[in-house]
């Protein structure tokens, strides 16, 4: 993974007297995008000499105005309409300028070439009815990584004006699909959250269900390298990957536990499917579940203290929560239908779940005590639900009917803003990264 140094160089909350903080409720049911003005980044040297530098001068605003456009909870203004120029991210804008416009956030930002070779971005968040700066960062990069300085804008942005955590400089490792429908080529892939820098990580074959442990450093997932289905783990560092134990039989569902030195999984003994915890110190594995029905996809809760699963055990696919050790599975899913593929949200709050009912597969959410269910998708055969690290929004497979393929969308918690992420191709099996170190 490539490296980056932040430098911080000043935050400041200075509010206009008498005037609330600009800011946006995500917990609010319906939410008006806020209008905010992203003009592009000034160059006070020449770049043109280094064309990375000279690319990120030129993107770094685009990339950041996508960012928050896709969360649907900012309308950056289109560049056309501005009245106004920025030349100079010291100096306070004339901020009637930018009301005109009915702007209520400015962004302002430059980009520089220091003598070392590396890129200086600066950028300052205005709130422009309350006439005062709220935000102000230094970041300090290699110009080839100035994407990433992007997302990390788009990021303190966000938090800055939600209150909560950004997802944007985060990765999506992912299925790449190609071929006929009966000799289907899947590949393990990964590119950036908003479909930039995409690359494969294995060749041709069949792979499935790749999950990020949580220093976003390593991916576990099912493969049919070896002939059968066997869990592997994949070095992103050394692109080296190797399988998970000697096992006999089929090895599927990785999970990796808060901590990464754990990994949940389903193993097939005797065609029976429990689900078994191995710890990777040590590679000694336990059992967690004796039940002769198919148990499977586990996932850790955030504190580890919990896992969610799958089962049949009770005549039909529903969802249960035991201990990590094991004991006290109980369901937990209860309404019509049946009910695969659970995650726990990073915030704990919430479980979302592939429902099947009415022959229509459908995303949706409920509490770990089953409660508060709710669909979010509306798709025809949407599924694989994970989550973004800060808990808002969540991607998932989306199947077109007729046999078109599959391709990857999102949609945030509330059921708003689904959007289709770009992937060149047929997709499946989505698995977000935590926020990148």
């Amino acid at each position: 993974m490539r490296r980056l140094a932040l430098v911080l160089a000043a935050m400041a909350a200075m509010m206009g007297p008498g005037r609330a903080a600009l800011q946006v409720d995500v917990n609010q049911a319906n939410i008006q995008p806020l209008p905010i003005a992203i003009p592009d980044f000034v160059a006070p040297t020449p770049a043109a000499a280094n064309p990375a530098a000279a690319a990120a001068i030129e993107n770094i605003a685009k990339v950041v105005r996508a960012d928050l456009e896709r969360s649907g909870l900012f309308n950056p203004l289109d560049p056309k309409s501005f009245i106004d120029t920025v030349t100079n991210i010291n100096l306070a804008p004339n901020f009637q300028n930018w009301r005109v416009i009915s702007a209520q956030g400015l962004v302002t930002g430059q980009a520089a070439l220091q003598p070392d070779g590396r890129l200086r971005v600066d950028f300052r968040l205005w709130d422009v009815y309350g006439e005062s700066q709220m935000l102000g960062l230094q970041y300090t990069t290699q110009p080839s990584t100035w994407r990433r300085v992007a997302h990390m804008i788009s990021d303190a942005i966000y938090q800055r004006i939600t209150g909560e955590k950004g997802y944007f400089d985060t990765r999506i490792v992912f299925i790449s699909e190609s071929g006929p429908a009966l000799r289907r080529n899947k590949r393990l892939a990964i590119m950036d959250q908003d479909g930039a820098n995409p690359s494969f990580l294995t060749p041709g074959g069949l792979a499935l269900t790749p999950r990020f442990n949580p220093t976003a450093q390593m991916i576990a997932f099912m493969s049919y390298a070896t002939g059968k289905p066997r869990v592997f783990l994949f070095d992103l560092e050394t692109g080296r990957y190797e399988t998970l134990g000697d096992f006999p039989n089929m090895t599927f569902s990785p999970r990796f536990s808060p901590d990464g030195n754990f990994v949940a999984m389903t193993l097939e003994t005797n065609g029976n499917s429990d689900i078994y915890v191995m710890d990777l110190r040590t590679r000694q594995t336990r059992r967690l579940t004796y039940d002769p029905a198919i148990d499977t996809a586990p996932s850790f809760s955030p504190d580890g203290k919990q896992i969610v699963f799958e089962s049949n055990r009770g005549g039909s696919q529903q969802i249960y929560v035991m201990n990590a050790d094991g004991s006290n599975p109980h369901r937990i899913s209860f309404s019509a239908g049946q009910n695969g593929t659970p995650v726990w949200s990073p915030r704990g709050d919430l479980i979302a779940f592939t429902k099947l009912t009415s022959a229509q597969f459908r995303i949706a959410v409920m509490r770990p005590d089953g409660s508060g269910e709710r669909l979010l998708s509306n798709g025809w055969e949407d599924e694989g639900p994970t989550w973004a690290p800060n808990g808002r929004v969540l991607m998932f497979t989306r199947t077109i009917q007729g046999g078109r393929g599959s391709q990857i969308w999102s949609i945030d918690v509330t059921g708003r803003n689904q959007r289709r992420v770009a992937t060149g191709g047929d997709a499946s099996d989505p698995a977000w990264s935590p926020l990148i170190q």
